[in-house]
């Protein structure tokens, strides 16, 4: 499977507890904090939740 790298640029204050919860699910606790994951279908709808306050890069 393929891995991505998710790194948080945007901060989460000021945003619907939905997408906090979704950040907390993902790992990501601080501002530029990142996390590997594999990709799979319910990683994939949780970044496309929060793809505005997120940089995804594919891992090799």
């Amino acid at each position: 499977m393929t891995k991505v790298k998710i790194t948080q640029v945007k901060s989460g204050i000021d945003r619907p507890e939905r997408q906090k919860r979704t950040l907390k699910a993902l790992g990501l606790k601080k501002m530029h904090a990142t996390v590997e994951k594999e990709v799979t279908p319910q990683i994939q709808g949780m970044i496309t939740k929060v793809l505005h306050l997120v940089t995804v890069e594919e891992v090799k």
